[in-house]
């Protein structure tokens, strides 16, 4: 039981500072005016795109670890199930909000700056939890054929 839990802890755990990692690493290498459209805070088509990718490629790697840890394909299901939960909780804000940000952008933004006021849209907030629920399920798929194919 420990394995398990500590399985889906870690993988989230991983899953976590993979996005955080990857994800400035993006808005450094794209910048503001890359990863905005012109003048706002609305995140542009190739930050959205980045962002399926990068947050995919953390569901499955997050998804690998937890098999990995737990031994236990119940545990990822957990994980996948924990990731789609706490996505569209994180999702209701930016479904509901009136949003009283700012949204001129200035040329130069700070990585903080941009996260605090980036507006995505509505369907890409609930396409998020999705992608990762996917991806954990995906990663544990392939971490249970490899050690399938190796017995």
């Amino acid at each position: 039981m420990v394995r398990k839990v500590l399985g889906v802890i870690v993988g989230y755990i991983v899953m976590a500072l993979f996005v955080f990692l990857t994800f400035t690493g993006a808005y450094l290498a794209l910048g503001a005016e890359q990863a905005f459209k012109p003048g706002n805070y609305n995140v542009s088509l190739r930050w959205i795109a980045i962002s399926i990718v990068l947050g995919l490629i953390a569901a499955i790697i997050g998804g690998c670890v937890c098999a990995l840890i737990s031994r236990s394909w119940r545990a990822s299901q957990v994980l996948a199930g924990l990731v789609l939960v706490l996505g569209l909780l994180v999702a209701i804000p930016a479904l509901t909000a009136n949003d009283a940000r700012p949204n001129m952008r200035p040329r130069d933004v700070p990585n903080l700056q941009a996260m605090q006021n980036a507006r995505t849209p509505k369907w890409f907030a609930l396409l998020n939890p999705i992608v990762g629920a996917v991806g954990v399920l995906v990663g544990a798929g392939l971490r249970r054929k490899i050690s399938k194919s190796s017995e």
